[in-house]
């Protein structure tokens, strides 16, 4: 594709997780030293073990690479949101805003994926909007118009529209969006996180080039997924 990517840097704990983690580790050092105290050998190995899993679960679920996409021009270049696989890849109708065919690529997040966003392209956000609703399994096509869901439009230099839907999953229960209405945006910032298996969809003009293919695995802000025309 020709495109250039920095070396990635460290990895940090996104600060969606810090409370969860701090709170975590204290309730489990805490009841760990309580089966201790209480010369209970068999507990206190059982439930180090199953603590330590499940806490190594949640940090890897938390984590949150920093990453820098170079290319000598991005105007055009659509990178994947988020961490992932290719679930869709596919013109559909849309008509909450656009009221003609779009052509989808749709990014699913499982539980092992990093569940940071990112901006899809550099542009001003035309406005983000929170939509109520149920919980399907996140690669179902359904869950894009029924799941509860966050819309973010962005406008790129060139003057087109891009949708970023980020879709709550089966067992997500809260997405959270850092866009805001009118604000410049970048590829490199992120757009936001959704806890728990999730999916994230793009929405581009008919024609726009595909760069991905069905099943393929994505790095969030790395990846480039389509070029515009």
């Amino acid at each position: 594709m020709g495109n250039k990517i920095k070396k990635l840097k460290k990895i940090r704990i996104h600060r969606e997780g810090t409370d969860t983690l701090i709170y975590g580790l204290i309730l489990g050092v805490a009841t760990a030293l309580l089966l201790w105290r209480l010369d209970n050998k068999v507990f206190f190995w059982c439930f180090a073990t199953i603590a330590t899993i499940l806490y190594s679960i949640t940090v890897n679920f938390y984590r949150c690479p920093i990453r820098y996409f170079k290319d000598e021009d991005t105007d055009k270049l659509v990178v994947a949101p988020a961490d992932g696989k290719v679930v869709v890849i596919e013109e559909v109708e849309e008509n909450e805003y656009f009221h003609e065919r779009r052509l989808m690529i749709s990014i699913f997040m499982s539980l092992w994926n990093v569940h940071a966003n990112w901006f899809p392209v550099d542009g001003k956000v035309k406005f983000v909007k929170h939509f109520d609703g149920n919980y399907h399994k996140a690669w179902l096509p359904k869950a894009s118009e029924e799941n509860e869901h966050a819309d973010v439009m962005i406008t790129t230099p060139h003057g087109a529209d891009i949708l970023c839907r980020q879709i709550a999953g089966a067992v997500a229960r809260r997405i959270v969006t850092y866009a805001k209405d009118g604000e410049d945006c970048f590829i490199d910032e992120h757009l936001g996180f959704i806890k728990l298996g999730s999916r994230v969809d793009v929405f581009l003009p008919v024609g726009s080039e595909v760069c991905v293919k069905m099943g393929q695995l994505t790095t969030g802000d790395l990846t480039v997924i389509a070029k515009l025309k």
